[in-house]
């Protein structure tokens, strides 16, 4: 599915419009809360780094954020595929290239809407606020005048400066071509090609194709008037004319025949199958119109099994993508102090991210991908987006393309050291949720969302089947169900609907609840009334009776209440104690929390798997565990009986020989503060701060997890209730949608076959 059909237009709104309206904000990195922290941060102490920066302008990369800044500037003159919407119209759009920035390369972006149409105003405007960032991303800026603005800034300012539209799709198609063309045994200076779309993206692809080799006498270049040849003068200006050639072909149909590549940057419809099969042996198409390609990979499968096909579109094969480029691009160009991003720069970049096609695709990933097996070849000659790698590979190629090209200000000394410091800069935890939630996409499941009467469940269930996640499964009455529809305006909107009163499948469900019940004081009459009239007990019984794969709960009934009555039907996994697990993330770094839903005081052995499972689900979202067995004491400081559990967990721990780091028993100020750790317990087994927090109870543990959600300022994910033998997930009482889909998509994770 298309990601324009992945949300709808209501779901995009309320986004932006929920809680603090937009996505950014801004936040100190240093502490602001008695008087001498803001004498220090602004008057006096801030006039000293004025001074020193007024002496040596070089030191506001030292003494400001400037050199973690990007300008995000628009014009709105060209905003997505939408036109001429305007400055304010636009401001959403850099608001999330912002958001993009942050989340690929820990790069900050600042966005900014020029309210003006007229080039020389937009120059002097950016000239002029030049000084206050460490680069310039121009965006949605209509062809020519992008050509001129970021020529003629370029030249006037010593940071870089790079219009995403040209040069972003540009370099990722440029990685593509370099494989394409390796895979089908051609060399790049050989090919013939048609660029179809003379815009912003098609002038740049083909700029950076020749700087590539590609001959510019073997490329065509196309319009909606047709072939750009020389001595037409129609809908010309000079970036057309260089690509002006020879030829006596005046159509698309007629440039396309026996060429051996397609570059597509204009509209759907524009390639059609007569075309492809006019084509080269082993064509390589390049359809990058956005939402609907030129041509869909199916229409070129079905007359040219030969082909390489290529599209924006993340729901096939090859998409070129441009987060694949500009947040990494400007991170390696920053990290240099970088004057500009040269032409060197962007063939470092394509060619790091053709050669990271080649290697062998980490497991994580290619689990995340099964369906489509990421192997270099016809259907992967670029990476996909959320492979770790990218942030490593990219940034560092970019870099030392920097330096030996002479525009890098403060050159890297020690390139492995570099790579290091990169490797940790992001937490892994987004990466690794995206890749599970994509490889639920490439094995979709059938899962049942408990409270289907509930507005909420109906929101979540409608966006768990438009993600690509699987068959949506409500209980519930269907007259409720079809009366929130039409208040919801979704009328005609269908979905699987169970009444668990009146199911076929009751009596096989009582049956069942039976077998497991009657010893333990239950009638079969009362395991009917259990089916008939308990959702949570009916849901359950369709996934342990595998009628469906996972199952969501939790908006109706507190925790402890929905947990009961899965466990009348679902049994824990045999040897593995059932806990709950909340994920806090925060500005690169995710720290887990167990067990926060099951036991009220467990004991040394459990206190031991809890630690064993949280350690796996950890390093199953990208983190090495370091684990702290947590207490108010620190290392037998304070002998209680409270802490004995502790100490016997350790003790398990170490008769186990388990292959993740732990200790304690330690405070959380302790286990968090790694520098303190060293300076105070210098014996501690971590290697860093420690990332899964064992608590010694659930009152600690809940109040922690609840208290962080409601008042620091990261992102709560959970609880995630681990270790039943099917899946199943509680969410909290007080769920947005959002949380009831992810919880419905890891449990529908949990049900494949690992």
């Amino acid at each position: 599915m298309s990601d324009t059909k992945r949300v709808t237009d209501e779901e995009a709104l309320l986004l932006h419009s929920s809680g603090r309206p937009g996505k950014l904000e801004i936040t100190p990195t240093k502490p602001l809360t008695t008087q001498r922290d803001l004498a220090l941060a602004y008057s006096p102490g801030v006039a000293v780094p004025c001074l020193r920066i007024a002496e040596d302008p070089s030191l506001a990369y030292d003494y400001t954020a400037k050199g973690n800044i990007v300008a995000i500037i628009s014009n709105g003159t060209a905003v997505l595929g939408l036109g001429d919407l305007g400055a304010l119209a636009g401001k959403p759009v850099m608001e999330g290239k912002a958001v993009l920035f942050k989340r690929f390369a820990d790069v900050d972006g600042i966005d900014l809407e020029v309210d003006t149409r007229d080039v020389d105003e937009f120059v002097n405007c950016v000239r002029f606020l030049g000084p206050s960032f460490g680069g310039i991303n121009l965006e949605d800026i209509k062809a020519p005048d992008c050509f001129i603005i970021e020529e003629r800034l370029r030249e006037l300012l010593d940071i870089p400066v790079f219009h995403d539209d040209q040069h972003g799709t540009a370099i990722i198609a440029a990685a593509g071509l370099i494989n394409a063309c390796d895979i089908t045994g051609r060399k790049i200076e050989d090919v013939k090609m048609v660029v179809n779309g003379a815009g912003a993206a098609g002038i740049a692809c083909a700029e950076l194709f020749c700087t590539m080799g590609v001959s510019r006498e073997n490329i065509i270049l196309c319009d909606t008037k047709g072939v750009v040849y020389r001595g037409r003068t129609s809908g010309m200006n000079q970036w057309k004319s260089s690509f002006a050639v020879d030829t006596d072909k005046r159509t698309l149909e007629e440039a396309v025949a026996g060429s051996d590549v397609f570059v597509g940057l204009s509209a759907k419809g524009a390639m059609t199958p007569e075309m492809v099969k006019s084509m080269a042996a082993k064509p390589i198409i390049f359809a990058l119109a956005n939402p609907d390609p030129e041509i869909t990979p199916e229409e070129v499968k079905a007359v040219r099994s030969d082909a390489i096909v290529a599209t924006g579109r993340s729901d096939y094969p090859n998409q070129v993508n441009n987060v694949l480029g500009f947040p990494y691009l400007f991170r390696g160009a920053l990290d240099v102090r970088a004057t500009t991003i040269n032409e060197a720069m962007k063939v470092a970049a394509a060619k790091a991210l053709a050669a990271l096609a080649r290697e062998d695709v980490p497991d994580e990933v290619d689990a995340a991908y099964s369906g489509r097996r990421l192997r270099y070849g016809p259907d992967y000659i670029i990476p996909v987006p959320f492979d770790p790698r990218l942030i490593v590979t990219v940034p560092a190629a970019v870099a030392q393309a920097a330096m030996e090209s002479g525009v890098a200000r403060k050159p890297i000394l020690d390139l492995t050291s570099y790579k290091h410091s990169l490797r940790t800069r992001l937490d892994p935890t987004a990466d690794s949720l995206e890749l599970i939630l994509e490889k639920v996409r490439t094995n979709p499941r059938r899962v049942v969302f408990a409270e289907g009467e509930e507005e909420r469940t109906i929101r979540a269930a409608m966006a768990f089947r438009a993600h690509g996640y699987g068959t949506p499964v409500l209980i519930g009455r269907e007259e409720v169900i079809r009366e929130q529809l039409v208040a919801m305006g979704q009328p005609n909107v269908q979905f699987e609907i169970h009444n668990a009163r009146l199911s076929d499948a009751n009596r096989r469900y009582a049956d069942h609840l039976y077998r497991r019940l009657q010893r333990k004081g239950a009638l079969l009459r009362d395991c009917q009334r259990m089916v008939n009239q308990d959702r949570n007990v009916f849901a359950a019984c369709m996934v342990a009776q595998g009628d469906a794969h996972a199952m969501v709960t939790g908006l109706t009934r507190s925790f402890g209440v929905a947990y009961e009555e899965l466990r009348r039907v679902i049994d824990p996994k045999a040897n593995e104690p059932v806990f709950g697990l909340h994920l806090f993330i925060t500005r690169n770094r995710t720290v887990f929390i167990a067990d926060t839903t099951v036991h009220v005081r467990p004991d040394g052995k459990t206190l031991a798997d809890i630690a064993v499972g949280a350690a796996a689900k950890a390093r199953q979202m990208g983190h090495e565990p370091r684990v702290a067995l947590l207490s108010f004491s620190n290392f037998g400081q304070t002998p209680h009986p409270n802490t004995d559990p502790l100490r016997e967990a350790l003790s398990i721990l170490d008769s186990r020989r388990v292959d993740f780091e732990y200790d304690g028993e330690m405070s959380a100020d302790v286990a968090l503060d790694y520098q303190l750790m060293k300076r105070v317990y210098p014996f501690s087994r971590l290697s860093g701060p420690a990332n899964v927090l064992i608590m010694p109870g659930l009152h600690s543990a809940n109040i922690s997890a609840k208290l962080l959600n409601k008042m620091a300022g990261g992102q709560m994910i959970g609880p995630l209730l681990i270790g039943l033998d099917k899946p199943a997930q509680i969410v909290s009482m007080g769920a947005s949608v959002n949380d009831i889909v992810t919880a419905a998509a890891l449990a529908a994770h949990d049900s494949l076959p690992w």
